[in-house]
């Protein structure tokens, strides 16, 4: 695990980057955090590193529950803040996504751990003041470990 804090909403786009650029197709990142931690600040970064041109682009796909974006890979970027049963979730076609040929960022993570696969990077992000954020990367297998060591 590695603990990183960011003091503007700049920074943890720029944390984000650093990580898109290194995230491949395949590869999943959960992300987990309050309302208003910077879930979706962090995933414009992510996305921008994995070639999004168009960061502002990316917003929180609360109501349509995924986007995808077109870099070097497809993105994925899923917010399941308002599904609580697992029949809406399975309705999604999550596999798709999670098990596809792209980068899929998944916003509220912790409700879903069971269908993560065994590979995957788990992003905690904490509010540690007006802009600040504590955010914790526990990688999951050995690719994200080398991810994590590298940042």
């Amino acid at each position: 695990m590695k603990i990183i804090k960011t003091k503007s909403p700049a920074e943890t786009i720029a944390l984000g980057k650093r990580i898109g650029r290194l995230a491949g197709p395949g590869d999943v990142i959960a992300l987990i955090g309050d309302l208003g931690s910077g879930k979706t600040t962090i995933t414009k970064g992510l996305a921008s590193g994995a070639g999004v041109e168009n960061k502002n682009s990316v917003l929180s796909p609360s109501f349509v529950l995924i986007k995808e974006y077109h870099g070097r890979m497809p993105v994925y970027h899923m917010d399941i803040y308002r599904l609580d049963e697992r029949s809406a979730i399975d309705s999604l076609g999550y596999e798709e996504y999670i098990y596809g040929n792209g980068l899929a960022i998944i916003e509220w993570a912790d409700k879903v751990k069971d269908i993560l696969p065994p590979a995957f990077l788990k992003v905690e992000l904490e509010v540690a003041g007006k802009d600040k954020r504590i955010i914790k990367l526990v990688p999951h297998g050995e690719r994200f470990k080398k991810i994590v060591n590298h940042l």
